[in-house]
């Protein structure tokens, strides 16, 4: 178990970014088709290939999530990543022809101080592909892919994952791009609001306050009064072994995004796009009801631990008044 999305067997995970740009794409690629379905619970979301994943359509299964920065302009990744898979005759079978199959979420990024200036098109279809090309099992956390240029209210934000098993054995891990226009943090302090659900001091083993003062409870968003539907957006990849049908994959993804409020403070804003997936890799069988509720438990556990992950793995951006890191105000 590395604590990753990839410690389910046959996901992997490429991430491509620019510096310069300050801003980049995270592929999650499936060696088989992963029977999918979605939550949007956030009202500014980006998103590609959603009607498509709501159990009532036709497509069951994926061929890639591409998660991506650069607000719309990102939801061009999955091209890049639909590009590298038609290569290698991946895709949804139609007699002759093969369409694969990528949905995709964006995160605003385009006022982090990087140069957006790139010219007629934008760089996230090739940084997609790119992306798709370096995915393995083991990928770095922090300021890296989709999470290169997020932040958060008063820290930098990026990517972060964590992994779980239920008490069948059935595993489940989950992936974060952290942009939130909520504060990860509990006031100004170092303790994280995913506190209680953390691991072996995987984000610092801080544990959380003595007592919550009502400062430490004052809301904080990134931006105060000039913050803008469009600016923020947390997104989630949960991934499990089990085999789920997609209306209990949609189910899965609704109660998995109760870790998003274990985590971030506020969440599920007008100011946030705020999305979850949820695939299975089909491996091992579970009860529909019990199981599937226990199995929906702990992947909201393992999302809050992502997300607190992500923060406390960044970096700052090395522009003027970019927003510190975690480790620079607490490391």
């Amino acid at each position: 178990m590395k604590n990753l999305l990839t410690d389910i067997a046959g996901v992997s995970v490429g991430h491509a970014d620019d510096a310069d740009v300050a801003s980049g794409v995270t592929a999650i690629l499936f060696d088989k088709p992963a029977v999918a379905s979605i939550d949007v619970r956030g009202g500014g979301p980006g998103t590609r290939e959603d009607a498509l994943l709501e159990p009532q359509n036709v497509v069951e299964a994926i061929d890639a999530i591409a998660l991506s920065g650069g607000s719309a302009l990102g939801l061009d990744a999955a091209s890049g990543v639909q590009a590298w898979l038609a290569e290698r005759g991946r895709g949804f079978r139609i007699r002759d022809a093969a369409v694969p199959i990528v949905p995709g979420a964006i995160c605003f990024d385009l006022l982090n101080g990087g140069n957006k200036a790139w010219g007629r098109f934008p760089p996230y279809r090739d940084l997609g592909y790119a992306a798709a090309n370096a995915a393995a099992s083991d990928f770095r956390l922090g300021s890296v892919g989709a999470g290169m240029g997020a932040t958060t209210a008063g820290l930098k934000g990026g990517l972060g994952s964590a992994s779980a098993t239920t008490d069948d054995g059935v595993m489940v891990a989950a992936l974060a791009v952290v942009n939130a226009v909520g504060s990860v943090t509990v006031g100004t302090g170092p303790w994280f609001w995913a506190a209680p659900f953390e691991v072996d001091s995987e984000f610092g083993g801080r544990g959380q306050p003595s007592s919550f003062t009502p400062d430490m409870l004052k809301v904080r968003l990134k931006g105060g009064a000039q913050a803008t539907a469009a600016e923020n957006t947390t997104l989630v990849v949960v991934v499990t072994d089990a085999q789920l049908t997609k209306p209990q994959a949609k189910r899965l993804a609704m109660i998995a995004q109760t870790g998003m409020a274990r985590a971030i403070y506020p969440v599920h804003a007008p100011l946030d796009g705020d999305v979850v997936f949820a695939a299975a890799t089909g491996a091992k069988p579970i009860d529909p009801l019990f199981g599937l509720t226990q199995l929906g438990a702990v992947a909201a556990n393992t999302v809050a631990r992502a997300i607190a992950r992500g923060v406390y793995s960044a970096t700052a951006l090395p522009f003027p008044g970019a927003l510190p890191s975690w480790q620079d105000r607490f490391g």
